[in-house]
C-alpha cells in the first residue's frame, strides 16, 4: 500500500468559532462546550454540567458564520491536547474559541473519520505535542494544525482502516448504552419502593407521618461508615504503577467505576474494593465505585454502608444528588464537610425491605460489571490494533 504525505490545511478547512464572552452565556438554551465537556464525550461519559448561550444568539451564528455537522471533526486545543469529536447528526452545541478547532470541509484525499483515528494513535499523540505553544497551559494554534503533516495511504484504503476499527467501537458503545439502561432500570426501582412506596406489599402496611410504619429518618452516619480523603504530596505521585491508585475526585462521573492512572507510593486515606467514591467538592454528589483499593484525595469521601447493603446505599445517594438537595458551600467551588455529610438525614426502610432491593441490585451491578470488563477488554485491543493500522505495519 503506497502513503502520502497529507498537509492537514490543504485537505480541509481549519477553523474555530467565533468567541462567545462569559457575560453572553447564560443558564439555559444551546449547550456551549469547552475542553472538559468534549472529552467526557470522546471518553463515553455524560455531560452533566455546562455553559449555555441563548437560542437567539446560537440562530444568529449559525446563519452569519455557519455550526459544526454531522462529520466535522472538533479537537481540543488547550489544557488536554489532541482529544477528537467527530461531531454527530442528532448533536446541537457551540464551542468556545481557543479550547477546540474545528475542522470541516474535508475533500476526496482526507477523511475526517481517519482523521479522527490518527488523532488517538502514538504517532498523532506526539505530533500533537510537538506543535503545542506556550510554558503554563500548553495550546495548539489554528497555523499548525493546518501545518501539520501526516502520513496516510489514499482515501479508499483510509475507509478499509475505518472499517477495521468501527467495530471495537461500536461494541464498546453497545456495552455503554446497556450499563446506563440498567442503571436506569435500577433507579426507577429505586424510586419506585422508596419514593413512591410501591415496595412488595405495600398494601398491607401503614403510613405514619408519611413514611411507612417500620421506616426511621436516620442521619448519613447512622447507615454508613465515611472516609474523607487527604491528598499526599505531589513528590509521591506516578505513572508507572506503583503503590495503590490515586484519586482526587470523581473525574470520570458518567462511568460506573473509577479508571486508574495515576498511582502513590504515600497511603494516607484509603477507600477499600466496592467503596461508593463521593466528591465533596466542585461539584458535590457526583459518583462512581472502586473496584480495587485506592488512595482518595481531598475532593472525595469514601461510603460503605454498615450492614453491607452497598448497592442500597449507591442508588440512594444517586436519588439524592439527582434531587439537588444536597448542602453545598464555599465561596468558590461548591463544598460539603464531613459534618455535613454524616448529618444529612435519609428515610431508611426497614431491614427486610432494603435486603429486598439490595439483592435485586447486586443482579443489575453483576451485569454492569461484566460489561465494563468488557470494555476494558475491547478497548485494550483496539488500542493495540490502532497504531498497526496507522503505521502501515498491518496490510489492508
Amino acid at each position: 500500500m503506497k502513503w502520502k504525505r497529507l498537509t492537514i490545511g490543504d485537505h480541509c478547512t481549519v477553523t474555530s468559532s467565533k468567541r462567545f464572552h462569559i457575560s453572553d452565556r447564560s443558564s439555559h438554551g444551546v449547550p456551549f462546550y469547552c475542553s472538559k465537556e468534549i472529552i467526557q464525550m470522546f471518553n463515553g461519559e455524560q455531560v452533566d454540567e455546562t455553559d449555555y448561550i441563548s437560542e437567539d444568539a446560537y440562530e444568529q451564528i449559525k446563519k452569519r458564520y455557519g455550526i459544526p455537522k454531522e462529520g466535522d471533526l472538533l479537537i481540543t486545543t488547550r489544557g488536554t491536547l489532541g482529544i477528537p469529536y467527530l461531531y454527530k447528526r442528532n448533536d446541537r452545541f457551540y464551542f468556545a474559541d481557543g479550547n477546540l478547532t474545528w475542522l470541516k470541509d474535508f475533500d476526496d484525499e482526507l477523511s475526517a473519520e481517519y482523521l479522527y483515528y490518527w488523532l488517538q494513535s502514538y504517532t498523532g499523540k506526539k505530533k500533537i505535542e510537538a506543535i503545542a505553544k506556550g510554558t503554563a497551559q500548553k495550546a495548539v494554534p489554528i497555523s499548525a494544525i493546518q501545518d501539520l503533516i501526516i502520513e496516510a495511504p489514499n482515501v479508499h484504503h483510509q475507509l478499509e482502516i475505518i472499517d477495521k476499527i468501527l467495530p471495537y467501537d461500536r461494541l464498546i458503545k453497545s456495552n455503554r448504552l446497556q450499563i446506563k439502561l440498567l442503571e436506569e432500570a435500577a433507579q426507577r426501582l429505586y424510586k419506585e419502593w422508596f419514593i413512591d412506596h410501591h415496595f412488595p406489599g405495600y398494601e398491607n402496611v401503614k403510613i405514619v407521618d408519611s413514611i411507612p410504619e417500620g421506616w426511621n429518618i436516620r442521619k448519613l452516619a447512622d447507615v454508613a461508615d465515611i472516609i474523607m480523603g487527604q491528598s499526599p504530596t505531589s513528590d509521591t505521585f506516578n505513572l508507572n504503577r506503583n503503590g495503590l491508585p490515586f484519586h482526587q475526585g470523581v473525574g470520570s462521573y458518567g462511568n460506573r467505576y473509577v479508571k486508574n492512572k495515576v498511582y502513590t507510593t504515600s497511603y494516607t486515606r484509603i477507600a477499600n474494593a466496592d467503596s461508593i467514591l463521593f466528591s465533596v467538592r466542585a461539584p458535590v454528589g457526583r459518583l462512581n465505585v472502586t473496584k480495587n483499593k485506592i488512595v482518595i484525595g481531598r475532593g472525595l469521601a469514601a461510603f460503605n454502608q454498615k450492614q453491607g447493603y452497598q448497592n442500597y446505599l449507591f442508588y440512594m445517594l444517586k436519588e439524592h444528588y439527582f434531587k439537588d438537595d444536597l448542602i453545598g458551600n464555599g465561596s468558590i467551588f461548591s463544598s460539603i464537610t464531613k459534618n455535613e455529610l454524616m448529618n444529612q438525614k435519609f428515610i431508611i426502610p426497614d431491614t427486610k425491605t432494603m435486603l429486598a432491593y439490595d439483592n435485586i441490585a447486586k443482579i443489575i451491578d453483576k451485569k454492569i460489571d461484566n460489561l465494563d470488563c468488557q470494555i476494558d477488554l475491547i478497548s485494550e485491543a483496539r488500542n493495540r490494533l490502532l497504531p498497526k493500522l496507522m503505521s502501515g505495519e498491518i496490510e489492508i
